[in-house]
Order: C-alpha cells, then sequence, then structure tokens
C-alpha cells in the first residue's frame, strides 16, 4: 500500500508540475460560460459610439510589457483605428524579450491574430483567449510553448493576467467583434514602445535585432492607424507584402519583392530620421558610459593611493617610535657551570 501510495503521489505532482510550465489554459465546468455572455456595459457601449464605432467594428490589440499597458483600438466608421481604451496588466511572467521554449515561464512579444477558436469561456481564470502561441514565425525558430493566454485571475506563470473586470470587459469587445463578421482581431505584444530612444537603451540586448524587425510593424500602424497585415518569409516578420497570386509565404524562402506604395514611402522617410536618432543616442549612451567608468576607476585609483599613503605614514610614524619594526624575541640563555661542562645543579634546600 505504501508503495502504491508512493507512486500515486509521484505521479500527482508530475501532473502538477506538467501543468504549472504548460501555460494557463485551465477549463472549469460549463457553467462558467455564463461569463463569457455577459453584455456591454451602456458606458462602454456610449464611449463606442462616441468615438464613432460600435461592438461589431474590428478590433487591434496592443500590449506593451515595460509599462503594463494593454490598449484596446476599434476600427471607426472613418476607416481608422481609434484608442478605446488602456487597461493595466495586472501580471506578467518573465522579462523583456521573447518565449523561446516550454516551461521558461516567459510571455511571447511578436504579432498574433486571435481567432474564435482560440477564446476559453470555461477558463479556470475568470475568462481568456489565446495569444496563438506558437504562430508562424515562432515556428520558423522552433520554439515551443502551449495555452499561452490573456486572463482574468490577477496571476501568472507566461501569461498576460488581467483583472477579472477588464478580462471581462476585453472578452465581450473580442466577442462582439467576430460577432460584427471580423474574422480575427491582431494583437501586437511589444517589450516597449517602439521608439528610437528606448531601442537605444536596449541596443546591445541580443533581442535589439528581433525588436528592429517588429518596429517595422508599430511604425506602420503609428502612420496609418490601420493595423498591418503581417507574414514571415526569411524567418522574420514582414508587413503589407504579398504574392501575386496571394498565397501565403514560406517561413524560410525568400521574400517577394514590393511595390513602392505612397506607405511605403513615408515608412522609409521615418525609418531614416528615426535611425539617425537612434545612433546618435547609442553614441550618448556610450560615452556615458565611458565617462562613469572612468569617474568609478579614477575613485578606485584615488583610494588605492589614499590607502597607500596612510600605511607610509603609518611605518614612518612607527619606526620614528619604535613600532617600526618588532623587537627580536628574547633567546633564554643559561648559567654556565664553573669550569664549562654540564649546568650545576641547584643547591639543595637547607634542614633536610
Amino acid at each position: 500500500m505504501a508503495v502504491t501510495f508512493s507512486r500515486l503521489f509521484g505521479f500527482a505532482m508530475v501532473v502538477v508540475a506538467t501543468l504549472a510550465l504548460a501555460g494557463c489554459g485551465g477549463i472549469m465546468p460549463k457553467s462558467s460560460s455564463l461569463r463569457a455572455s455577459q453584455s456591454l456595459k451602456s458606458a462602454t457601449l456610449t464611449k463606442l459610439k462616441d468615438m464613432g464605432s460600435s461592438p461589431g467594428q474590428a478590433m487591434m490589440i496592443r500590449l506593451f510589457k515595460q509599462t503594463n499597458e494593454f490598449e484596446v483600438w476599434k476600427r471607426t466608421t472613418a476607416g481608422t483605428y481609434k484608442l478605446f481604451k488602456t487597461y493595466e496588466i495586472c501580471a506578467y511572467s518573465g522579462t523583456l524579450g521573447p518565449k523561446i521554449k516550454e516551461g521558461d515561464r516567459q510571455a511571447p512579444e511578436g504579432f498574433y491574430n486571435i481567432t474564435p477558436g482560440l477564446m476559453n469561456p470555461n477558463s479556470s481564470y475568470y475568462l481568456s483567449f489565446d495569444t496563438g502561441f506558437p504562430n508562424k514565425f515562432d515556428r520558423a525558430y522552433g520554439r515551443t510553448g502551449s495555452d499561452l493566454m490573456v486572463h482574468g485571475d490577477c496571476s501568472s506563470r507566461g501569461c498576460y493576467s488581467m483583472t477579472d473586470e477588464a478580462i471581462a470587459e476585453i472578452y465581450a469587445l473580442v466577442r462582439e467583434s467576430f460577432a460584427g463578421g471580423n474574422p480575427v482581431v491582431q494583437m501586437q505584444i511589444y517589450p516597449f514602445r517602439m521608439t528610437p530612444q528606448r531601442l537605444a537603451a536596449y541596443s546591445t540586448n541580443p533581442n535589439i535585432g528581433f525588436w528592429q524587425n517588429l518596429k517595422e510593424g508599430y511604425d506602420r500602424f503609428e502612420l496609418a492607424k490601420m493595423p498591418p497585415s503581417w507574414d514571415v518569409c526569411e524567418k522574420k516578420y514582414v508587413f503589407d507584402l504579398k504574392r501575386e497570386d496571394g498565397s501565403p509565404l514560406e517561413a524560410a524562402a525568400a521574400c517577394p519583392p514590393r511595390s513602392n506604395d505612397s506607405l511605403w514611402m513615408a515608412l522609409q522617410a521615418k525609418q531614416a530620421a528615426d535611425d539617425a536618432v537612434y545612433k546618435t543616442e547609442v553614441a550618448a549612451i556610450s560615452s556615458r558610459e565611458a565617462k562613469n567608468a572612468a569617474a568609478v576607476q579614477a575613485e578606485a585609483e584615488a583610494k588605492a593611493a589614499a590607502k597607500a599613503r596612510g600605511d607610509a605614514m603609518g611605518n614612518f610614524v612607527g619606526g620614528l617610535f619604535g613600532g617600526g619594526q618588532p623587537a627580536p624575541a628574547e633567546t633564554p640563555t643559561e648559567t654556565p657551570a664553573s669550569g664549562g661542562g654540564a649546568p650545576v645543579p641547584a643547591p639543595a634546600p637547607k634542614g633536610t
């Protein structure tokens, strides 16, 4: 019985550990799906109307890890997108940078398409939807992971966690966008806002090339206020780029040629200006770091010189007062015997 219990306990621990590493895809009983059918609040409907949008209009999401910002953008009747609301990300695990492998407890970065099949109305984390990790780009690099969600419950093991109130509204907004006939909700996940100043601050980070790749998609949205279509070729993200027949690109194959439309020209101008700022910022940061390193070195040398002077003065003063060198230890001497030879024994006490 003891052996059987031990085996069962060990098996249970393995299951728990596996679930802990697998992400945040827990399932609750079907009754919890009532949360998924909650109506949008009247204040939300009014805000959508006032900005020229509606629940059924298309939607886009942007996340910024560094500032814990979760943005919801909605398409308006003008055709462009406006920021509807910024929510605070309650928790996410890991650091700045993409997710690489199952169990690294890292929240993903990149471009993802949320589809109706990724919605989880029965989540054990109140409500949730899957980010779609690994996407085409992730798979091109052999990255692994599962159940990387946006969910409630304000706790994370590689996911993006919101408060229950926030995920209830976000979930409903995504649901209504699908109901309006939109097949996907694009989700863009960044480490920080893709400004040249922010990128320069991380110029020595091993992910800098990946982040500069993401910046093109970020810039396209900033210029056009329309989510760019994304794909992968040459193992990098490309945006608004398709084959002549419209078929998907091959992740590791060469990219097709690009036509120079007006957005591409505007993007080239922006990137040239940003690149100049980036290089200036990197040079300034390098200069500051060199000055700081020189100051630290100078301070260390000054302290070492002061210590050396103090030691020398201590030795000099000690020498003046006989404290410069320790006195040699006295060697015990023996009283020589008369006539030389063996020591003379002490006289015996009187009275014996």
